[in-house]
């Protein structure tokens, strides 16, 4: 009997090294058929297209779960609540009486109408899709606002549709990922509950305020927002709404956490209060991993307070050292702002907030110690989210331009991912081809830079050696499909 188990382990053993040998020989040719993918002076896109679709990408860290929603689904909510949009500025309206004033009308008199019956007119219907989203920007010739504006535009027409079908939005967005071979979305979900605070805001905007004096200022604000119920109220519905919304959503293909994100640009009061509040609840939920800011940084609230917002984080940080922190900084360009509104967002949001992801990172070059920036983003290994598609909308930063060659040459570590691919019309897949087809890459980077999505990400070890254990498995289906498919006959 002991021989024979013997035997039998020794020829499981074998057939191990077969296949470890016959995966390693499935990398290696990969290689290569990757290699003349993007070999010469012109990448064979649609071919990359399909090959970086089936290849498995392992999550996608920088995604707002609004702006991933595309318009079309956000007009079949539109009809389900019973709103209807208007014809001449696209906004939704959602008061009932109006609606039903709208309704009482012959049909060619309504200037605010059903969701259906817009896409029925396919004039107003592609002037919907220009407005909730960057469709036909740059190959078509109407008066149009600037880019960044347009963009940052979208979110108000969509907005009133947009948090009261999450449920079903994230079924949407699981099954898309799930489609093109990606397992996991750590999404900046929902605007973090807000408790405004007059007399702080009065008290930070004097003139005579010591900034020596913050720290004090807020924990006295911090003090009140603990013992205050509507920031307890506040703090129990998000995560009842979370609870809610993702029941049913992971399973043994796909995982998805959430960070609550805070407006940069409201007032400095309520912009604590929700850094607070998502400190509690990273703290006290495990789907819950992260804390974000988001919101234009050129605006003027957002440059004047962008420096007091990287204090607060780090005494936040100082109270709740584990909660993890994915920072929206130096989204900007020169011109964008003056020359020295480009010289601190990163250093701030690294060396005072210390942020644990960075989100776009674009004005890198522009910082001062931008050198030591980038050896203490290395060294604490903090990286960057990279979103080629809504850079180069945004703020027109693309190709040598765009700062991702800067942080691969001084050893940064970087992600790709979407931001809001619904509003920009595009995926993960996508923002992979731009990387392969504009900066020179192997497919050895591409399969580390998966990895890397999830060992970046806010989840725990457990769950990420879980997701790296899956991604290995499915690498190696995937090398066997296109070995068989590159050696066909």
């Amino acid at each position: 009997m002991q021989k024979t188990f013997i035997a039998a382990a020794a020829a499981a053993a074998v057939l191990a090294g077969v296949a470890s040998a016959a995966s390693a020989g499935n990398e290696d040719i990969v290689k290569r058929h990757f290699a003349t993918l993007v070999a010469g002076a012109q990448p064979k896109t649609a071919e990359l297209t399909m090959f970086l679709t089936m290849m498995p990408k392992g999550g996608d860290l920088h995604h707002h779960y609004s702006g991933a929603i595309y318009a079309e689904q956000y007009l079949e909510w539109v009809d389900r609540q019973g709103y209807c949009v208007s014809k001449t500025n696209f906004r939704i309206t959602t008061d009932k009486a109006a609606i039903a004033a709208e309704a009482a009308k012959p049909a060619p008199l309504r200037t605010c109408v059903s969701g259906r019956d817009l896409v029925a007119d396919n004039d107003s219907y592609r002037e919907l899709l220009q407005k909730w989203s960057t469709l036909d920007f740059y190959n078509h010739g109407a008066d149009q606002r600037p880019p960044d504006q347009t963009f940052f535009d979208t979110f108000g027409y969509f907005g009133p549709v947009a948090s009261t079908n999450t449920a079903e939005g994230l079924r949407t967005l699981k099954a898309r990922a799930i489609a093109e071979n990606l397992a996991y979305i750590e999404t900046i979900f929902e605007l973090a509950p807000i408790t405004a605070d007059a007399d702080f805001d009065k008290l930070v905007a004097s003139p005579g305020f010591d900034p020596a004096q913050l720290d004090a200022a807020l924990g006295a604000l911090a003090a009140r927002l603990e013992t205050n119920p509507a920031f307890a109220k506040g703090i129990a519905d998000y995560v009842a709404n979370v609870e809610a919304s993702s029941a049913g959503i992971d399973d043994e293909h796909f995982t998805m956490r959430y960070q609550p994100y805070v407006l940069r640009f409201l007032s400095p009061s309520v912009v604590f209060s929700q850094m607070l509040a998502s400190a509690k609840m990273a703290k006290a939920n495990p789907k819950i991993v992260g804390v974000n800011i988001v919101g234009q940084e050129s605006l003027n609230v957002s440059m004047r307070d962008y420096s007091l917002h990287m204090r607060m984080f780090r005494f936040l940080k100082a109270k709740y050292p584990d909660v993890k922190t994915a920072l929206h900084a130096g989204e900007l360009k020169l011109g964008i702002v003056p020359p020295e509104g480009l010289t601190f967002h990163i250093g701030e949001a690294v060396n005072v907030a210390g942020a644990n992801r960075i989100g776009h990172g674009i004005d890198i070059a522009h910082e001062k110690n931008a050198l030591a920036i980038l050896r203490t983003m290395r060294e604490r290994k903090v990286p960057v989210e990279i979103n080629l598609t809504s850079n180069e909308f945004i703020l027109g930063v693309k190709g040598a331009d765009h700062p991702v060659e800067l942080y691969r040459k001084h050893g940064v570590p970087f992600v790709i991912s979407t931001d809001d691919a619904g509003v920009t019309r595009h995926n993960l897949s996508n923002e992979y081809v731009l990387f392969a087809t504009r900066y020179k890459t192997d497919y050895a980077e591409l399969k580390r830079l998966s990895y890397d999505s999830i060992r970046h990400a806010f989840l725990s070890d457990a769950d990420k050696q879980r997701l790296i254990k899956q991604l290995d498995a499915r690498f190696k289906i995937f090398e066997a499909e296109i070995v068989a498919a590159s050696t066909r006959k």
